[in-house]
């Protein structure tokens, strides 16, 4: 007897049950294994410099200063800052441009698997995302991987390549400084350059420093100690 056809819908439930299931092992996986690249890095139109370092080898200054600068409720929320998330839909609705609201997760799960630019589409994808790797990775990978594949300088990943490439060593050396001043090169990282800063990024930096004093050097001992 022969099999019976799928329709639309049967094939449409089958890929979708087969992108997820192949999505939720990719995350279980990259929960242990770090990224052997990112979406991004695949659609960099500059050659690439990665190199991975395990967020235990780094000083704690070096993830205090990317919290600081671009998600101090890192720690407490669960992938989305629902707060930031309205008021930027409320300003969508207005007519203004569809600015940012994203957390360092909704950040790692773009980076990691879609695409840039501002649409309804990708900043669902990217809520489902960040999501589930809350659930499954925990905050310490997720700020992991950030400081891994966050693009620093054309085609420069992660801050151990972007502390070789721009100091001329490792990302276990940095000063409080130097961390502050790679930190504020996002969110526009191909148009920054930390030995060229302008008058209101270097206002960024020291902005950036006071947080991280305000902060505490132990702000993210919870979660790099667990």
């Amino acid at each position: 007897m022969a099999a019976p056809k799928r329709g639309f819908f049967g094939w449409a439930w089958l890929i979708t049950w087969s992108g997820t299931l192949l999505l939720a092992l990719s995350l279980v996986v990259l929960r242990f294994v770090p990224p052997p690249t990112s979406s991004f890095m695949l659609q960099s139109p500059y050659p690439v410099s990665y190199q991975w370092i395990d967020i235990d080898k780094l000083p704690s200054r070096v993830p205090l200063a990317l919290v600081a600068s671009e998600d101090q409720h890192f720690p407490a929320h669960f992938g989305l800052d629902l707060t930031s998330i309205t008021d930027a839909l409320t300003q969508h609705d207005k007519g203004k441009d569809l600015r940012g609201a994203s957390t360092i997760t909704q950040q790692t799960a773009k980076n990691l698997f879609l695409w840039s630019g501002r649409s309804y589409v990708r900043k669902g994808l990217e809520a489902m995302l960040a999501v589930s790797i809350e659930v499954i990775w925990g905050k310490k990978r997720i700020l992991e991987v950030y400081l891994n594949i966050a693009e620093f300088g054309k085609g420069i990943y992660g801050v151990e390549a972007a502390s070789l490439h721009y100091f001329d060593k490792s990302a276990r050396y940095l000063t409080i400084d130097e961390a502050a001043q790679l930190a504020v090169l996002l969110p526009s990282p191909r148009k920054r350059n930390p030995h060229d800063l302008t008058p209101y990024l270097q206002q960024r930096v020291n902005w950036v420093k006071r947080q991280m004093r305000q902060l505490g050097s132990n702000y993210l001992a919870p979660i790099l100690t667990n």
